[in-house]
């Protein structure tokens, strides 16, 4: 498993850059940046896709009655983002936040639209945890969504719109805002998911054969998890101001929706802090493991020192030099000294067994320490 350094930050140009100055802030991308229109009412559906080149084109849409979601692919060039502000008349400090993918999710009212930030997770055992920003533009007839890169998130809303469902054909463009956020929180289930079941997978480790790197996956693990509450908790406000809001272009039978979403948001915050529980005890069992292992090795070593106290004393007495000793002449005398070490070498394993100081059921002892 990959160990990625997630809490780390690097610097960009951004820094010392007035206001409003637009940088792309994030990771360099070669992918080329694509726009995906859809326009639909109750009885009309349409569906194109253009590249870089027509950016224009994100401008010409009918802005009357029809709904029109516009979803960028890339935000890695900045010109063309600034091209899309223009058509929107999107606020420069708007534009700014687009383009640096280090922001923490929040939602912002502009009166005219409300522009919203949210992170999209991503979990893949090999490569481990990572977020891309998905910011969200929403005005009274159209939707504007900005990935870091296209994938297939928001396939499943373009399939029910363009399959004719009345009840998202028939809604505005806060009910498509609505698709396009709960498309997010499913993400965070799916992840869940995934990160869970590893975790089962590592706390199996922990009971069978736990090592260094047990450790190493146990801190892995937590460090996910503390990345992945930085990018769920602010969701959670976000998802609670949209619902709570006075904003206009929410309307009330949205809202109703939106009350779901924050429920299934709470849920995921739940399982976050269940997870972090979870490892933070695996954490402990691991230490506590190491502990009791080391207790048991000197445990060993005090007894075998212990036993052979009294037999070092009498092979050290029968050593000395002395030519007047007793026993010495004796015929029997060695065999009669061995025998003696051996009754008092039993002698003392069977007093430390009835005080329970040797051999414990390791089993028992197993329970106590990892349950």
């Amino acid at each position: 498993m990959a160990r990625k350094k997630l809490l780390r930050k690097r610097p960009h140009r951004k820094i010392g850059a007035p206001p409003g100055t637009l940088v792309h802030v994030g990771e360099p991308s070669q992918e080329p940046i694509t726009f995906d229109l859809v326009t639909y009412d109750a009885e009309h559906f349409s569906e194109v896709t253009f590249g870089i080149r027509e950016v224009n084109r994100c401008c010409g849409f009918d802005k009357g009655r029809a709904v029109s979601w516009a979803n960028i692919n890339g935000i890695h060039a900045v010109g063309h983002i600034e091209t899309i502000g223009a058509c929107f008349g999107l606020h420069p400090l708007v534009l700014e936040d687009i383009l640096n993918s280090d922001h923490r999710p929040k939602l912002e009212d502009y009166g005219d639209y409300l522009f919203l930030v949210m992170k999209i997770p991503f979990y893949d055992k090999a490569d481990g945890f990572r977020v891309e920003q998905l910011s969200l533009i929403l005005g009274p007839s159209f939707v504007l969504s900005f990935q870091e890169k296209s994938g297939p998130l928001f396939d499943g809303i373009r399939e029910r719109l363009r399959s004719g469902q009345v009840h998202g054909r028939a809604m505005g463009p806060d009910y498509l805002a609505y698709m396009l956020i709960d498309a997010v929180v499913d993400r965070y289930f799916t992840t869940l998911e995934s990160i869970g079941d590893d975790i089962e997978d590592l706390e199996q480790e922990l009971f069978t054969a736990p090592g260094t790197k047990t450790l190493e996956a146990i801190h892995h693990f937590k460090r996910e998890t503390i990345h992945l509450r930085k990018s769920v908790w602010p969701l959670r406000e976000v998802i609670g101001g949209l619902q709570r809001g006075d904003s206009k272009l929410i309307g009330e039978t949205t809202r109703v929706f939106l009350r779901d979403v924050y429920d299934h948001t709470v849920q995921v915050v739940d399982t976050v802090e269940t997870f972090r529980d979870i490892i933070s005890g695996m954490l402990d069992l691991y230490l506590s493991g190491i502990s009791y292992r080391t207790n048991e090795v000197m445990k060993v070593l005090t007894i075998t020192a212990t036993i052979f106290i009294p037999l070092t004393f009498l092979a050290g007495i029968y050593g000395m030099n002395f030519e007047y000793m007793p026993e010495l002449k004796w015929h029997w005398g060695y065999f009669g000294l061995l025998g003696l070490m051996l009754i008092l070498a039993l002698g003392m394993l069977v007093f430390f067994r009835i005080k329970r100081w040797f051999g414990l059921d390791h089993r028992l002892v197993q329970n106590r320490v990892f349950r």
